[in-house]
């Protein structure tokens, strides 16, 4: 739940997140299941496989496209000049995992910076390859540090500020390191602060720590290099607030504020005077992305409720907003513009089709297509995902999406619960593999964004402490008896999806509300809070003290009796319904140990338990081959339990490296 002040890859550039979940093993598998089996259906390949294309981007002098595209089956970075993009050629061949979708170019206009971790590590090492030749120079150390870039500017078309953690796990160094060499320069060694900010020049000029009770102590920096005091983000804000950039003088800086308000707004901030000028605000969410051009103005800024709405900070993207608009429908994120700002690289995100790629000529005032993200949608009939504001039984309104099968028409169908992790994260509207997938198979299916969901304002993020496993899972038991009060649920056929804090939720229902849920599916969830917060990985440590504030603190005997009394384990003799449990076995964030904790005991109370788990995954299904395997499996459970469709696993298990742990003989058609 850090502050987001500079973000891990692109600190100016919000990367949609999508947890990618899934599973695979080399042997026999799922014949389909007796009940309910369709040929037909669409197939699960169709919504999970890598998309075609993922981040286009424009590179600095706007004459070649760069994007992340299958090769082999694998993501990798692909270049094409922007006059004829038939010529499009991988730029790396990656054979083992993708390539991370955030990359980075340089303004030499011939190297992009890239990422690449292990088996789902997290350790997400950089390199920079140079699109003449293919010539990759690695920029950190190969193994066991974890890296990102902190900024990069036209006047050193060579270099970068990055940083990694080589030294200390838990904390960041700043290095310039040169992109075309690899040779690489210590700027600051930190021993103290979570977060570093830089400026155009290359200078760090601010820094933030966490203290005791969850606030942010900012920094900035003297000439003489020592600190001193510059502000105070309160936790309540923690999550609300970024620092964002410096102007390209580096006099002004630009936020993202909700102190002294609910919903954060888009601020300048004289570094002279101290004052404050707003530049966007919301009435109804946060202000949670700015966009700035090449010399550091800001541009627009972005709020999320049920759907996108951009505000206008420079006339020239309203001009930009209502061409986009002439084009076509969708939500628009603009992913890249050329130095010069006559080309820009747009992401029109759609819920009921593929997302689209297209390009933006301020010269000509045209909108050109440029990439379908996903071809295989083409002739699939899709369902909307439709907002929905459903209130808590405390007076809150959550943000919700649903999305209703064709047999909905006819009346009530089973029910999936799709819960999002973080818990600082939101769900937000677009195409949703998992939603289009169930709805494909029958079944209705409602995300919520419960309180503590991010983007809504800092009341609703706070409405969240101290209520893990409490008022956060009564928000999800009050959409579910929306769902069943508005006739599209059938309440003896309900289901619940989640990772991560949605794998804890989902341990929860079945642990605390057995008898509303007739099935489990949970992804890497916590199962004992205890054990969960004595293992998170080292670089998450400076955060503990968020954590302890938020959640509770285990290192007082009150705060430890709080983490127990709310952890599913705890009242493991409540569990009554079947579960599915996945785990990916290199997950630094919640490790194996909390799934088989979990397993272990329902086995010993003679709860029908499948345990799957893979050995080359983490937190999150990268590999195509382990999410077909694992929605494949999932989906036999699903239908045993609630009676939706199931479509024959196929060849959808090879290449997976899945093994079932315990509970084969549960799942349909499913043996080892």
């Amino acid at each position: 739940m850090p502050m987001k002040m500079p973000t891990t890859i692109d600190r100016r550039l919000l990367l949609q997140r999508a947890v990618m979940l899934g599973a695979a093993l080399p042997f026999a598998g799922l014949i389909g299941s007796a009940r309910g089996e369709a040929p037909d259906l669409v197939a699960r390949r169709v919504f999970f496989d890598n998309p075609d294309y993922l981040n286009v981007r424009l590179s600095p002098d706007g004459t070649q496209l760069s994007y992340v595209a299958p090769l082999d089956g694998v993501n990798n970075l692909w270049v094409a000049p922007l006059s004829d993009l038939k010529a499009a050629r991988p730029v790396t061949r990656v054979t083992d995992r993708n390539i991370s979708a955030g990359y980075r170019w340089a303004h030499t206009n011939r190297h992009v910076v890239f990422f690449r971790e292990r088996d789902g590590d997290e350790n997400w090492r950089a390199a920079s390859v140079d699109i003449t030749d293919g010539k990759v120079v690695p920029l950190t150390p190969e193994t066991g540090v974890k890296a990102f870039v902190q900024e990069s500017d036209r006047k050193f078309p060579d270099e970068m500020l990055l940083r990694h953690n080589q030294r200390d796990k838990r904390y960041f160094d700043l290095y310039r390191v040169n992109v075309v060499t690899g040779t690489s320069e210590l700027v600051y060694e930190n021993h103290d602060y979570v977060g570093l900010i830089t400026d155009s020049a290359f200078q760090l000029r601010l820094a933030y720590r966490l203290i005791a009770d969850g606030s942010a102590e900012v920094f900035e920096r003297r000439p003489d290099g020592s600190w001193a005091p510059f502000m105070t983000v309160p936790i309540a804000d923690t999550d609300t607030t970024q620092m964002l950039d410096f102007s390209a003088d580096g006099k002004t800086l630009y936020l993202i504020d909700s102190r002294g308000r609910d919903k954060a707004a888009l601020f300048a901030l004289d570094m002279a005077t101290r004052q404050t000028t707003l530049l966007a605000a919301d009435d109804d969410a946060d202000i949670v992305r700015a966009i700035f051009d090449e010399n550091r103005r800001p541009l627009a800024a972005l709020a999320i409720t049920d759907r996108m709405h951009w505000h206008a900070v420079d006339q020239s993207v309203a001009s930009d907003l209502a061409d986009l608009a002439r084009y076509g429908a969708g939500d628009i994120s603009f992913v890249s513009n050329s130095d010069d700002l006559q080309l820009g690289t747009v992401h029109f995100e759609r819920d009921t089709e593929s997302g689209e790629y297209a390009l933006l000529d301020r010269r000509t005032r045209e909108v050109r297509k440029l990439f379908t993200q996903r071809h295989t949608l083409d002739g699939v009939a899709l369902r909307k995902l439709e907002p929905v504001v459903i209130p808590s039984r405390d007076g809150l309104r959550l943000n919700c999406y649903l999305t209703r099968p064709v047999e909905a028409e006819a009346g009530r169908v089973p029910l999936v619960l799709v819960i999002h992790g973080g818990p600082y994260y939101r769900d937000s509207w677009g195409f949703s593999p998992v939603h289009q997938w169930l709805a494909s198979r029958g079944y209705a299916v409602l995300a919520v964004n419960y309180r503590g969901s991010t983007g809504f304002g800092k009341a609703f993020v706070t409405a969240a402490d101290h209520e893990w496993g409490g008022k956060m899972h009564d928000d999800l038991i009050d959409a579910v008896d929306w769902a069943i009060a508005q006739g599209i649920a059938d309440p003896k056929r309900v289901g619940f999806f989640g990772g991560s804090y949605g794998g804890y939720s989902a341990l929860m229902a079945a642990t605390k509300t057995p008898d509303v849920f007739a099935c489990i599916v949970d992804l890497f969830g916590i199962s004992n809070l205890v054990t969960f917060m004595a293992t998170i990985p080292p670089y998450w440590g400076p955060w503990i003290s968020v954590w302890k504030n938020r959640l509770g603190d285990p290192d007082t005997e009150a705060g430890r009796a709080f983490l127990v009394e709310r952890s599913p384990l705890t009242h493991i003799d409540r569990a009554i319904k079947p579960i599915l449990i996945a785990q990916g076995l290199r997950d630094v964030r919640v490790v194996a140990a909390e799934s088989e904790q979990m397993v272990n005991a329902l086995k010993q109370r003679g709860i029908p338990v499948t345990y799957v788990t893979f050995a080359d995954e983490g937190h999150g299904f990268v590999r195509p081959e382990n999410r077909l395997a694992f929605y494949g499996i999932t989906e036999a459970f699903l239908a045993k339990h609630l009676g939706g469709r199931c479509q024959p696993i196929g060849n959808d298990f090879a290449g997976s490296s899945l093994k079932v742990e315990t509970g084969a003989e549960l799942v349909p058609g499913l043996r080892g």
